[in-house]
């Protein structure tokens, strides 16, 4: 049921990606808009409980990543029933350790933000938020791992009218729950964290009656009962390397949102209301490397080398450019922009300036998301990592303290930090990426050439 590798273009793989992380981003910024009309303090601590969730997403994530790579490059090599194998592995794998995870979350909300040093005064708000949202977190495990099984086979159109559905119930609920429209109780924060994971909820039941409809996966209970349990071992392989890489730049990120906590809420706040533009802005990026990684899983496992080496060069050209234009454009227009979130000037003076910045940021960022999603998807996850963990920290947790904190230049030095390490980063992968290395590094053997 799958659709034929060769038939596909970046492209019509890309934009049903690019409008489905769309949608993704909109439903966080729907949170933060509507809370930026009940309250500020509400904002700041969204902003600081999402930190704790994108990091439980890691943890789990990994297991979503390593599906899409082995799926793609058993596709490649057109060895179907393997993939359908790891597939079902990936489910329970990730359905098992996302209940975990939700449970930890749910039962220690409190006691985790206050390791983060949130504010007393968010304290109350962002526990309930993080309680509900992390508690249900184990259905955003499998909608990401159905849907990078998706994916893998073609099928992102399908992803992208699920996540359509998801923001139009979201927004609703959002509204409903937040002000207490339609006769229900005005339940704030609360009532978005329950928008948020009654949402997701509904996504993933939709995303599962595709994975039945478009593949041959069987989802009956009895094709779990005899698992081949041995591909967790290739999953691990891909996965922890990829999750390594990924985990050490959001626990990066949670410090230097520690670092920001010191300069006061305020500054929370400009920093949520800043990246939430920014999102946008890397948005063309993020769908280009998910397209590209798709594209080079199936060259790899096929051994088409040579066509997967062009590939990755010509998206990372097409995504420094966007990310140029679409960055300058957020600071032309950046105080319309912030002036959706706030209308206290100090707010939008400073946020200013970080999306000027944004614009050197963007590039490096680009480099990136390309040629990591590629270096993945060819197999070879254990360079990003380190490299990773030697710039992250040793670049940009070290500057942003330096600059934002000891030198007193506050989130202006906290974004120098952000643009030294992804520009130190990207031209790392860039040079791995043309020295070649990864061609050795393929998972699946190959099919045979006609």
């Amino acid at each position: 049921m799958r659709q034929e590798a060769k038939t596909w273009s970046l492209f019509s793989l890309t934009w049903p990606i690019f409008i489905e992380t769309l949608l993704y981003m909109v439903m966080g910024n729907a949170d933060t808009l509507m809370l930026s009309q009940y309250s500020d303090h509400a904002v700041a601590a969204v902003g600081v409980a999402n930190q704790i969730i994108a990091l439980t997403i890691v943890l789990f994530n990994f297991v979503a990543l390593a599906t899409a790579v082995l799926v793609a490059q058993y596709l490649g090599a057109r060895r179907e029933q393997e993939a359908v194998d790891v597939s079902l592995v990936s489910l329970v794998a990730n359905l098992l350790f996302g209940l975990l995870l939700s449970a930890i979350l749910a039962a220690f909300s409190e006691p985790i933000l206050r390791m983060m040093d949130l504010p007393a005064e968010l304290l109350d708000e962002g526990t309930h938020y993080l309680a509900i949202v992390g508690g249900f977190l184990f259905i955003q495990a499998l909608m990401m791992t159905v849907g990078a099984i998706l994916k893998s086979y073609g099928f992102t159109r399908d992803t992208m009218y699920v996540a359509v559905g998801m923001n139009v119930l979201h927004v609703i609920s959002n509204a409903a729950l937040i002000f207490g429209l339609f006769g229900l109780p005005a339940l704030g924060i609360q009532g978005a964290a329950i928008s948020t994971a009654a949402s997701r909820g509904m996504a993933f039941l939709a995303l599962l009656a595709l994975l039945h409809k478009r593949t041959n996966i069987p989802l009956a209970p009895r094709a779990f009962r005899r698992l081949p349990f041995h591909y967790l071992r290739s999953l691990l392989k891909i996965g922890v390397p990829a999750a390594g890489e990924h985990l050490s730049y959001n626990t990066a990120q949670m410090v230097i949102t520690y670092f920001i906590t010191w300069l006061g809420a305020e500054a929370l706040t400009v920093r949520v209301y800043t990246q939430n533009i920014m999102m946008f802005v890397f948005l063309f990026g993020i769908a280009v490397s998910q397209g590209t990684q798709i594209l080079v899983g199936h060259f790899v496992g096929a051994g088409r080398y040579e066509e997967a080496y062009a590939r990755c060069l010509k998206s990372l050209y097409s995504a420094i450019a966007i990310s140029v234009l679409l960055a300058a454009a957020a600071y032309w227009f950046a105080e319309p922009l912030l002036s959706l979130f706030t209308d206290d000037r100090s707010m939008i003076v400073l946020g200013r300036k970080l999306l000027l910045l944004t614009i050197i940021l963007e590039p490096g960022r680009s480099f990136n998301l390309v040629i990591i999603s590629s270096l993945r998807a060819a197999g070879d996850v254990q360079f990003p990592v380190y490299m990773g963990i030697l710039s992250m920290w040793g670049v940009g947790v070290t500057i942003a303290y330096v600059f934002g904190i000891t030198l007193g230049f506050g989130l202006v030095g906290i974004w120098l930090s952000f643009i030294a390490d992804e520009w130190l980063r990207g031209l790392l992968m860039l040079w791995r990426w043309r020295s070649g290395v990864w061609m050795k590094k393929t998972m699946v053997p190959q099919a045979k050439m006609a």
